[in-house]
């Protein structure tokens, strides 16, 4: 199914998240799956660390929901992300998510699927979440803490490095 069919040319230029139809909304995801990743927040600091533990739902290989249709039925808290709770989701979100980034003013990577026109280049650019989860239901809440990751495709600049 070709998820590009159908759409305004280069509609996110010019439209605002509130003003796209239900198929250029989720024609913006690009199917990195680092959403579906768990995270930690410090309670104090609001800070929010990314985990490698995956939604149960996350197919590791395409980094794409194997339930997506019913998601919200089988894990209540997944985020039924749009344009009216963006404001209250953008701060845990990837920094490479194409709703953030649109929502905070910048532009689509050249990697994303609307631009490239596949959704190979997103794990080509290794920006993408393929490959290095492990699923919820393998892990126990309080070894979350050790399997925190850097997210992928983001270089972070790190204490005491050169």
């Amino acid at each position: 199914m070709n998820t590009m069919a159908n759409l305004r040319d280069r509609f996110w230029e010019n439209m605002p998240l509130k003003d796209m139809n239900e198929k250029e909304w989720e024609a913006l995801c690009d199917g990195c799956g680092k959403c579906c990743l768990n995270k930690i927040e410090d309670a104090d600091t609001g800070e929010v660390f990314l985990t490698r533990v995956a939604c149960r739902l996350l197919d590791d290989k395409t980094c794409r929901c194997t339930q997506y249709n019913i998601r919200k039925k089988l894990v209540p808290e997944c985020i039924n992300l749009n344009a009216d709770n963006i404001e209250k989701h953008a701060y845990w979100m990837p920094q490479t998510c194409a709703y953030r980034l649109l929502y905070t003013g910048e532009s689509l990577p050249e990697w994303h699927p609307l631009l490239s026109g596949t959704n190979q280049t997103v794990h080509d650019a290794n920006v993408s979440a393929q490959g290095i989860t492990v699923s919820e239901v393998d892990v126990r809440d309080d070894e979350w803490e050790q399997l925190i990751i850097d997210e992928p495709g983001v270089e972070v600049a790190r204490e005491g490095q050169d």
